[in-house]
């Protein structure tokens, strides 16, 4: 599947954005919305569809989503076959000359995919979680500022600007991940996680993912699966499990007594921290959220993750479903 699956409307010579009117943006998730905003600041109105604590994996877009893909200018997408029912909704009800833009799927070649324990090679999906890494996240805004100037030129200097923070943001934070990570030795580095949220990150940074909870199915684990996790836990010697505030899970509690290990259910893949118009309602809140925790559950410290401004310029302009 194309990252872009059709023109856009620029490319008519015609800017989507007339007479002073904001560009209808609709996105799905709630760190693309963020992104988003991010770049596209005041010049924009962003809709995103999928609510928050909502697995996103399995949301079906109501009917009501067709209003906003018939209204949109441009629809973003993560790609990598997270949305394929809100991608088939988009593609029937938008209007013809309005691109599908998938972000993930234009920032990853095929030969960088990864397939891990809950996206096995065999089903084709690949894990599409690259906004956690801020690597893959400076490509998200870097690709959204070039849709949003070829849609509406007169905004480029804006977009233009509005990335270059957001992209200085992103660094601070791997600046500060990559310095703070070092109060861990690195055999300690370790994620076991309620989801494979995470594993775009650990190539990047240089952690293991020793395992997921979450099967394919997004079911809880066999009894059997879940002796052979408990097995692994002890063998690997892990300290500690990484659960979901989103999605509590008596099996990652029931393993983390089973072998001692520590249960830590506070980590958040796509839902936001905070309240919308709060600042660590953000990406970039979410992402220092994340890291922060997963460090100083590990026994290590993390003061530049704690002085980091999560104040992401832009973000308060998008509109989140609840």
């Amino acid at each position: 599947m194309t990252a872009v699956s059709l023109a856009l409307g620029g490319c008519s010579g015609e800017p989507a954005r007339k007479n002073g009117e904001k560009l209808q943006v609709v996105t799905t998730v709630a760190p693309l919305t963020s992104i988003i905003a991010s770049v596209g600041g005041g010049r924009i109105e962003v809709d995103g569809l999928v609510p928050e604590g909502v697995n996103s994996h399995t949301f079906e877009p109501p009917p009501s989503a067709s209003r906003s893909f018939a209204n949109a200018d441009v629809i973003f997408i993560n790609g990598l076959k997270l949305e394929d029912p809100t991608r088939e909704l988009a593609d029937r009800t938008k209007r013809s000359d309005v691109a599908v833009v998938e972000l993930g799927t234009s920032a990853l070649p095929e030969t960088d995919y990864i397939f891990d324990f809950s996206f096995p090679k065999e089903d084709g999906k690949p894990n599409p979680h690259l906004w956690t890494d801020p690597t893959y996240a400076v490509r998200y805004a870097e690709k959204v500022r070039d849709v949003l100037t070829e849609l509406d030129p007169d905004g480029a200097t804006v977009y233009r600007e509005s990335t270059a923070t957001f992209v200085a943001q992103a660094n601070a934070l791997t600046e500060a991940i990559r310095a703070d990570q070092e109060s861990l030795p690195a055999d300690q580095r370790e994620l076991l996680t309620y989801h494979d949220a995470y594993a775009y990150f650990a190539r990047t940074f240089g952690w293991r993912v020793v395992g997921a909870i979450q099967p394919r199915n997004f079911e809880d684990p066999t009894p059997r699966e879940i002796v052979g996790l408990i097995d692994q836990v002890r063998r690997e010697e892990v300290k500690v499990i990484f659960g979901s505030e989103v999605f509590p899970s008596r099996v990652l509690e029931q393993i983390g007594k089973a072998t001692g290990a520590r249960y830590v259910d506070v980590l958040r893949d796509d839902d936001l921290p905070g309240k919308p118009g709060e600042s660590e309602h953000s990406w970039l809140g979410l992402m220092r959220f994340d890291y922060l925790t997963m460090i100083e559950a590990l026994g290590g410290s993390a003061p530049r993750l704690r002085a980091l401004d999560v104040n992401q310029a832009g973000a308060d302009h998008a509109r989140y479903a609840q």
